[in-house]
Order: structure tokens, then C-alpha cells, then sequence
């Protein structure tokens, strides 16, 4: 009886086997993994395809497909791994480098994915995709310059799309191209009258150029469109903070945390605008709130440093001094409060080397002036000034 049960044990062990290949060979089969892609069903197919390959190593076909079908599962490390094996096998296979640039575009990677999209665009001159896509990898490596004659060209080919023309001013807006923004913010208005997005890259647009008044009719408007734009209200605080309209810009500050109950910079902004308004118990429940949920706030901790100081807490005022100094090393308000602080406790060396590098600062502000005024190539664009005369 054993012997027989071992015989029938083998014998269905054997059947299985045979049944698993068989079913092995009906499944690796490339109409299989088509089939299964038609459905949807990218993860079937892509097992499907690994199972060809085990049989077919130099199959570049099945690597492509493989390639793809991870892609649509957006893994992308492995569609870009079997992508290249691929294109190792068979360099000329068609649309292959451009599946694999999407896949480098899809991680972020744009340096890897430019060429490729460069290479099949002088293939293929005036490729919408191409363009478009070659466009916004320059954008999303922060290339804007280059980004914005490829998203001019996709612009010009789609005169009813405002999608397209939302990265264009942004990028024309970061390339320094003003003009660029604004001509780009008409044609979205002529597609969109209520862009509150739109509205907001002319602000900035005009306020790069130093028209405040201008920038903020822009923010205006921007809000009057969607009040519930993302950063809209803190847009049109900062200009009017900027002004020193501080209650006008305090009210814009706390319509963005309505919005956005979590935003560190908006309270920080809030924060310094009732410390000029003179309300200073709101201004240090704003500002420890902004630190609390950012603390890389240079302006929040700056503004805690004065208020400390004013109290006559000098050793928190100097920590919140030291902690400005070293999220912003190039700004000279908190450095010249340190000084003074240190001078005020009798600390004549720190104080002396502090004022030391106030100097040096200072003198390097006016060197730079000189030098944008002269029109020299090397002279680096001014950011936003902010006010810088505390109580």
C-alpha cells in the first residue's frame, strides 16, 4: 500500500509539474502580457513579461513593455531600469527615449531627462508633447530662462489653453522677463477674466519692477477673484507691509490663516505688524505660534528678540538675536540689535566684533549698489527690502 501511495504521490506530483509548466508557457507569452494590458491589468502584464524574459534575455520588446507597465504603475526607478535595457539592446526602437525621459521626469530627475527630450525634439520639430514636456523639465530644474521660449512655442500652438500659460509667467516671472509676465497675464485674462492666479503673477511682476501701487491693484484683484486662493491674502499683506500699512496688512494676515490656520509665515508677518501697531501681547502669542509651527522664522524671532529686550530680558533677547543671525547671516538688523544688546550688558568685545560685521555688510550693500548702477554683468538683483525700523 505505501509503495503504491508513493507511486500515485509521484505520479500527481508529476502531473502538477507538468500542468505548472504548461501553464507557465501559455502565460509568458507577449500576446498574454498584451491581452492583460488592454485590461488594465499592469501588474499581471508586467509578470507576465518577466516571465518572457527568463526565456528571452534579449528580448528588447518585452524589457519596453516591461518598462511601460511599470510606469503605469508609477514605479519609475524600475521602468527607467527597463527602459535602459532596452535601449541597450535595440538603440533605435522607436519612442523608447521618449518613455524614458518621462520616467526621469516623473522622479524629478531633469537633468538625465532634458537631453533625451532635446534629442527626440530636433527629431521631431514642433512636437507638441516634446515641447511642452522639454519646457517644464527646464521649469522644474529651475531653468527658467530656458523654460520659457519651449513654453512660448507650446502657448502659441494652443491659443486657447490658460494651463499652458500659468507655468509660462511663472517662469518668464522668475527668469526676471516682466514683461513677459504681463503680456502672458493679458492673454490669460482674455481666456479667463477671474484668474486669481493670473492676477497674482502680475502683482509680483509689477512688484519686481517697483510698482507697488500696481502690484497691489493686482492682489486686489486676485482676491476680489478667489478669495480663497492659496497665498492670495499674504501677497497683499506683504505689499502692504511693505508700505508700513500695517493695519491694512494685519487684516490680510489673518484672512490668509483663515484660509491656511497652519501658515508660520503669516503669523510671523501678523506677529511683526501688531508689534508696530503697538499691541504687544497679540504680537507675542502670534509670534511663539509662528515659531512653534516654523521655527526657521528669522523675522518672528528678530521681532521675540525686541520684545524680550524691551521687557529687560536681555539673555532671551540675545538667544533670540543669535538664533536671527544664524538663520540669516546676511541680514544686518539683528546683528546691529545684538551689538547693542551686548554693548547695553557690558560685553564690549562681542559687541565690537558684531558692529565689526555690520560694517562689513554695509560697505558690501553699497559696493553691490555701485555696481548695479554701473550696469555690471556680475551685479546680482536686489530681493525684496523689507521695513527695517522697529520700535
Amino acid at each position: 500500500m505505501r509503495v503504491r501511495h508513493s507511486i500515485a504521490l509521484i505520479g500527481a506530483i508529476f502531473a502538477f509539474c507538468l500542468c505548472s509548466i504548461a501553464a507557465s508557457a501559455q502565460v509568458a507569452s507577449p500576446e498574454q502580457a498584451s491581452k492583460l494590458e488592454q485590461q488594465g491589468n499592469f501588474a499581471a502584464a508586467a509578470t507576465v513579461w518577466h516571465n518572457v524574459l527568463r526565456e528571452h534575455p534579449g528580448d528588447a520588446l518585452a524589457y519596453a513593455h516591461l518598462g511601460l507597465d511599470e510606469a503605469r504603475q508609477q514605479h519609475y526607478s524600475q521602468a527607467i531600469q527597463n527602459y535602459r535595457h532596452a535601449l541597450a539592446i535595440s538603440p533605435r526602437m522607436g519612442g523608447l527615449k521618449t518613455d524614458l525621459a518621462l520616467s526621469y521626469f516623473k522622479l524629478g530627475q531633469f537633468d538625465h531627462a532634458i537631453p533625451l527630450l532635446k534629442e527626440q525634439l530636433d527629431k521631431q520639430p514642433g512636437n507638441q508633447q516634446l515641447t511642452i514636456l522639454l519646457g517644464m523639465a527646464h521649469y522644474g530644474a529651475q531653468e527658467y530662462a530656458k523654460a520659457v521660449p519651449y513654453l512660448k512655442a507650446a502657448a502659441a500652438h494652443e491659443p486657447q489653453s490658460a494651463a499652458i500659460r500659468l507655468p509660462l509667467a511663472q517662469a518668464c516671472l522668475w527668469a526676471r522677463q516682466f514683461e513677459c509676465v504681463l503680456a502672458t497675464y493679458k492673454q490669460i485674462l482674455a481666456l479667463n477674466a477671474n484668474s486669481a492666479e493670473a492676477d497674482m503673477l502680475a502683482g509680483e511682476a509689477y512688484s519686481a519692477k517697483g510698482d507697488t501701487p500696481a502690484a497691489v491693484r493686482q492682489f486686489q484683484a486676485a482676491v476680489r477673484a478667489n478669495p480663497r486662493e492659496p497665498e492670495v491674502h499674504f501677497g497683499l499683506g506683504y505689499l502692504l507691509w511693505t508700505e508700513r500699512k500695517f493695519n491694512a496688512a494685519a487684516t490680510e494676515f489673518r484672512a490668509e490663516l483663515s484660509n491656511s490656520p497652519q501658515d508660520g509665515q503669516s503669523l510671523a508677518y501678523l506677529g511683526d505688524s501688531l508689534m508696530h501697531l503697538g499691541k504687544q501681547a497679540e504680537a507675542l502669542q502670534a509670534l511663539r505660534h509662528a515659531v512653534a509651527l516654523k521655527s526657521s522664522l528669522e523675522l518672528a524671532h528678530l521681532d521675540l528678540g525686541i520684545i524680550d529686550a524691551a521687557k529687560g530680558d536681555k539673555s532671551a533677547a540675545v538667544d533670540q538675536f543669535r538664533t536671527a543671525v544664524s538663520i540669516d547671516p546676511k541680514d544686518a538688523d539683528p546683528r546691529w540689535r545684538l551689538a547693542r544688546l551686548y554693548q547695553s550688558m557690558g560685553r564690549e568685545k562681542e559687541a565690537q566684533a558684531e558692529f565689526a560685521q555690520v560694517r562689513k555688510m554695509k560697505q558690501k550693500s553699497v559696493e553691490d549698489l555701485y555696481m548695479k548702477m554701473a550696469g555690471s554683468p556680475t551685479a546680482r538683483s536686489a530681493h525684496r527690502a523689507q521695513p527695517s525700523s522697529h520700535p
